[in-house]
């Protein structure tokens, strides 16, 4: 097969479905994060007097059938457990899909995942209109945000695992979007708060809203199969199209990768599962310096976002409005702004190059500075460690060169790994990455216990 045969991708068709399935990856998870208020407010006495809806959440308690102190018991420890709930599901399923993505079919993971979170998200939306004592819509809740975040595990997965078997720059549009979700979740809350709408109404926007992402990026995946682009990079996986790219793959490589294209290019029958072992360990062998690096970027990013950075005070505001913007605009706009800004620069560049071993590396763990940076600005209540950067402007500059550093280092991992072995073991070593990249959320999930104790 020579690369004047290879079919164009028109229109970018293929381009954007990818990036329309990453933004339908994380978009519903988003809003859910961005309803939060809403949450907290079923369960006991609002956190910030400039939410609306106090009166009715006051009538929510006095209907309530629990007593006042388990309802503030509830708010108080949703955040933890919900991170909890969220984390643990993610890990675990994406560390499944990694072994389990060759015996369920492509299809069936990805169609499967996205109808069971579309369930999830109309159920979410139902349960806006019906009353519910705090206990049941608190056990509720977890139970959804435990399936959500299982079949978005294994969605995640099987998502990079199939981006894997196309260029480097296929996988650029899934974290592209992955990040764009971010902005128009972090939008959302912005207009929300000054619109001033009630609190039922904005969730309920939000959770429709995610209901037509997830229907629209099911009519996209269907499309994807019909597409001459598409097709060709799946037969160079399956077909014999795929036994002659790999050959001409591995003349270039030399000698010692010949050897493991012979064992890739033979047919192993359906009960070679040591075979299916022996394979992720050798790809995890070759690509375990990138899956560190992203896993890696996102301990430190959830360590320190939204844990520590979201407690961050205004010292400018006053008595203005900027108090009520501030978090909103300064935290979750300015960090998915720039966060998207980095993920989408590696489809127009990408530096360090794939062959660079240790550059890479070197930068992921370079970004262990922000940590304190975050911690010595206004973080309140605080109890150890002094103010240091008082202004707002700090934290905002602050934010931007982290979210950008969080974008760019992810993607670039997330595109290098599945290009780092054969194309028969792309979809696998995609799989790999997103398992790590879970991996990450989860560590850091847990670090930020331990950093805004520090504080």
């Amino acid at each position: 097969m020579t690369t004047s045969h290879k079919p164009e991708d028109r229109y970018k068709a293929v381009w954007l479905i990818f990036f329309m399935l990453g933004l339908g990856t994380l978009l519903p998870w988003n809003f859910f994060m961005t309803a939060t208020m809403y949450f907290k407010s079923r369960l006991g006495p609002p956190q910030n007097n400039s939410v609306p809806l106090l009166e009715e959440t006051r009538d929510l308690l006095d209907r309530a059938s629990l007593p006042p102190k388990t309802s503030n018991f509830l708010d108080s420890i949703f955040n933890n457990v919900m991170t909890l709930c969220a984390m643990l599901p993610l890990l675990v399923f994406t560390c499944l899909n990694s072994f389990l993505h060759q015996r369920i079919p492509q299809a069936v993971r990805i169609l499967a995942s996205l109808v069971a979170i579309l369930l999830m998200f109309a159920l979410t939306a139902i349960l806006v209109k019906v009353n519910l004592d705090p206990m049941p819509f608190f056990v509720i809740t977890m139970i959804k945000i435990v399936i959500i975040n299982s079949f978005g595990a294994i969605l995640q997965g099987s998502l990079f695992g199939l981006a894997g078997l196309l260029p480097a720059s296929y996988t650029a549009p899934i974290m592209s979007g992955q990040g764009l979700a971010g902005i128009f979740a972090a939008l959302a809350m912005i207009c929300a708060i000054a619109s001033g709408s009630k609190l039922e109404d904005s969730a309920f926007g939000y959770f429709i809203t995610a209901c037509g992402v997830i229907v629209l990026s099911i009519l996209c995946y269907l499309v994807l199969p019909r597409l001459k682009f598409f097709q060709y990079y799946q037969q160079a996986k399956l077909g014999p199209h795929g036994e002659r790219e790999t050959k001409m793959d591995l003349i270039r490589r030399g000698e010692n990768a010949t050897k493991t294209a012979e064992v890739g290019i033979s047919k192993p029958s359906p009960q070679a599962t040591p075979y299916e072992k022996t394979s992720i360990i050798a790809i995890l062998k070759q690509i375990w310096v990138l899956a560190l690096s992203v896993c890696f970027v996102f301990t430190i990013t959830i360590g320190v976002f939204p844990s520590v950075t979201a407690d961050t005070k205004s010292t400018i505001a006053g008595t203005s409005d900027w108090n009520k913007y501030f978090i909103p605009v300064s935290c979750f706009f300015v960090f998915n702004i720039f966060d998207w800004i980095g993920r989408s620069l590696t489809t127009l560049y990408m530096w360090p190059k794939q062959d660079s071993r240790w550059l890479l590396p070197a930068l992921v763990v370079a970004r262990v500075v922000f940590v304190p940076l975050m911690m010595l600005c206004n973080v309140q209540p605080r109890n150890n460690l002094p103010v240091i950067f008082h202004h707002d402007a700090w934290f905002i500059i602050f934010m931007m060169f982290f979210a950008f550093s969080n974008g760019y280092l992810a993607s670039l991992c997330m595109c290098f790994g599945p290009k780092k072995v054969n194309p028969s073991e792309a979809e696998t070593a995609g799989a790999i990455m997103a398992f790590f990249l879970s991996l990450g959320l989860a560590l850091g999930a847990l670090l930020s216990f331990v950093f805004r104790a520090i504080v």
